[in-house]
């Protein structure tokens, strides 16, 4: 079994039953929506209807047989949200983005009472950004005009693309584009960035997610464990 397993399947302890729960994209948060999927089937978890953060999340879950809210509905509160990361600092801090869904997952994130954020353990990061680029969410009209701006704070944007060259598009249709801290050690004020990258008109969201997760669950080789602060 494989770290990214491990977390997903140790964080299925956690669904309820007769919930609404919110639906991660990305492959440890697949792994969880196939576990969640043979817990349906067995009995094991009852009467729950998933939020997907993604298409291709909802795709996956109907194969499965995991009931989904329609696409577009996101009650004003969701019991419990499972969704992996690209770092976890200390603080429990996170960045989220490589999977291009950050958007949507950040709604339902803001909307959960609960997020519970599974990682293998080489998403621990001393410090956001000193692991991982942060992927921004941008409005594909004048997304140009901010390269100057985000070159001011210190980093050269990468507009994501595809395998075959094409620009990537969200489900809303916007651009990613991936800002790389690492040379630097890191985001030395995530709150700070945050907050200029949206004073930004077209700059939809950012992919730091401060202050959100309440629990983390962390795979290793040797099994899973809940962090505790």
């Amino acid at each position: 079994m494989s770290p990214k397993e491990a977390a997903a399947i140790a964080a299925a302890d956690l669904v309820p039953s007769d919930a609404v729960i919110g639906l991660g994209t990305g492959s440890t948060a697949e792994l969880f929506v196939r576990e969640l999927g043979r817990r349906l089937e067995d009995g094991r978890v009852r009467k729950i209807v998933g939020v997907s953060t993604s298409v291709r999340t909802a795709t996956l879950a109907r194969e499965l047989g995991v009931p989904l809210l329609p696409k577009h509905d996101v009650p004003e509160e969701i019991a419990i949200t499972f969704d992996g990361a690209d770092e976890v600092d200390p603080a429990w801090n996170l960045t989220k983005g490589g999977g291009g869904s950050l958007l949507r997952e950040k709604i339902v994130a803001q909307a959960s009472r609960r997020l519970v954020i599974m990682v293998d353990d080489s998403k621990l990061a001393p410090r956001l950004g000193a692991t991982f680029p942060l992927p921004i969410d941008v409005v594909p009209f004048g997304w140009t005009t901010h390269i100057p701006f985000l070159e001011r704070l210190g980093v050269q944007p990468q507009l994501r693309r595809l395998f075959d060259g094409e620009v990537f598009q969200t489900d809303e249709g916007n651009y990613v584009l991936d800002l790389d801290f690492r040379s630097r050690g890191g985001i030395e004020d995530p709150k700070a960035l945050h907050e200029q990258l949206l004073s930004r008109v077209g700059i939809v969201e950012t992919g730091l997610f401060l202050g959100m997760a309440t629990a983390v669950v962390v795979g290793r080789p040797s099994g899973a464990e809940q962090l505790t602060r």
